[in-house]
């Protein structure tokens, strides 16, 4: 609503009163999000370390295979349809009901598939382990609630992401009390697979009372054969680049259970999890200069390479300062943390902080990819990442254990961070780039678009 008398304003000033309200509820929506990031991050460290020293190595890598082999099914799941479906709610809000009410159809379609698919896997993969079956089970049925994620859509749509942090955040906070209570009773580890689907069915819940309080109404979503056709023909290469993702990223875990066994991933994941808590920091850093790199493309090559050149050393100097501290204090650390009967993860931590260096320059070259629509390139990337890192876990899981699995990620991430731009004519000058920026971190200077933007 404008205040009064703006109408009799110029238009010039109506129009910035426009923009400047558009921006509030930009940044508005984006420190919500990063709110909702932190305290999951936080919180979700505590209650993995009391987890983790409740179950013990053995038990929570079992835990954690579950997850992992259910993870990697999410693409199929949620058919990687979000940045599609709230570009055509931005575009086409009439047809909000029916977008909406399409694309609940096929995720539940897909979950009932996901949930299919992952336990006849488990079955092949493990025919003689019942509780392993029971915990990809149990844990697979968690797709069902996650295809009511379609109402967050449209709240991202409208800039009211700050209704789904509510929503989730609850159900979090809810159900990370019920497992610390489970904990002190004592609870057997398929009650922990139990609550995590639980705590999808409380964020579910929530997602509708929130839509319903807006004035939404959920029985007004309808769906057609046409929409649906037209999301399955859009979303089907974002479903292939994210499961290849997915594998990259969640193959190792599976792979260590099957081949080395639950108590070596109980301490594969204790020194992984630690790691990837720091993956946030270079998310906030792409989104805060993500504005100062678009505006740089549109002034010419020079300014946006001098700019994505800056963010390279930012990057590299945020990987020296993350992963020192692991290097060095690593056995310290998780001795502080998880106690003495995760030793082993301590010795793996070194390794893993390695990991950090390629998290932050794919990070960060997302925003190359982005600005030059280089999305079929980051289609056969991804691919190539993750057939490079599935080979490699076969080869050296079985000879090397976890050090072996850590390896094969830092090949593959080595593969499609940087050996493919070699073979792309558009990617060389990028490359150029951060190869620079590795070896001249000292002369970081941000642009003061840049600076701006943090």
């Amino acid at each position: 609503m404008n205040p009064p008398g703006a109408k009799a304003l110029p238009s010039f000033i109506r129009v910035r009163l426009s923009r400047w309200k558009h921006l509030q509820s930009v940044a508005g929506n984006t420190m919500w999000l990063l709110v909702d990031r932190i305290v999951r991050l936080g919180l979700g460290l505590y209650l993995n370390i009391r987890i983790a020293r409740y179950l013990g190595p053995e038990q929570f890598g079992l835990l954690n295979y579950a997850t992992a082999f259910v993870t990697l099914f999410i693409p199929v799941a949620t058919l990687s349809l979000d940045s599609i479906v709230v570009r055509d709610l931005v575009r086409e809000p009439q047809r909000k009901h029916e977008t909406l009410g399409a694309v609940l159809a096929l995720r539940i379609a897909a979950a009932v598939f996901t949930i299919l698919l992952a336990v006849g896997l488990i079955l092949l993969l493990r025919p003689d382990d019942g509780l392993v079956h029971w915990l990809v089970g149990v844990t697979a049925i968690g797709a069902i609630f996650q295809a009511f994620d379609t109402i967050d859509l449209w709240f991202q749509s409208q800039l009211q992401s700050r209704l789904t942090v509510w929503a989730k955040n609850s159900a979090f906070l809810l159900l990370t009390a019920v497992k610390l209570l489970m904990i002190k009773l004592g609870a057997p580890l398929i009650a922990f697979a139990w609550a995590a689907s639980a705590e999808l069915l409380a964020g579910a819940i929530g997602l509708i009372i929130a839509y319903q309080t807006q004035g939404n109404h959920l029985l007004c979503w309808r769906s057609s054969l046409q929409r649906i056709a037209g999301l399955l023909r859009n979303c089907w290469p974002l479903a292939l680049s994210g499961f290849a993702a997915y594998l990259q990223a969640k193959s190792d875990q599976v792979l260590v259970g099957d081949l080395i066994g639950d108590a070596e991933l109980g301490q594969y994941s204790v020194a992984l999890r630690l790691v990837e808590v720091l993956g946030f920091i270079p998310m906030v850093i792409q989104s805060s200069v993500a504005p100062a790199v678009t505006r740089a493309k549109t002034q010419g090559d020079d300014r946006y390479y001098q700019l994505l050149l800056n963010i390279y050393r930012l990057m590299f100097a945020l990987f020296v300062a993350t992963a020192a501290p692991l290097f060095f204090f690593s056995a310290q650390l998780v001795a502080l943390l998880f106690g003495s009967e995760y030793a082993a993860a301590g010795a793996l931590l070194p390794l893993f902080s390695v990991r950090l260096f390629f998290t932050n320059f794919g990070v960060a070259k997302n925003l190359f990819i982005v600005n030059n629509g280089l999305f079929k390139y980051s289609l056969v990337m991804t691919v190539a990442g993750a057939v490079a890192n599935l080979a490699l876990n076969y080869l050296l899981i079985t000879r090397y254990a976890s050090p072996g699995a850590i390896a094969a990620m830092g090949v593959s991430f080595l593969v499609n961070t940087f050996l493919i731009d070699l073979f792309y004519p558009q990617m060389r000058r990028n490359l150029r780039a951060m190869v620079k920026a590795i070896f001249t971190p000292w002369r970081l200077r941000l642009s003061a678009a840049a600076r701006q933007s943090f």
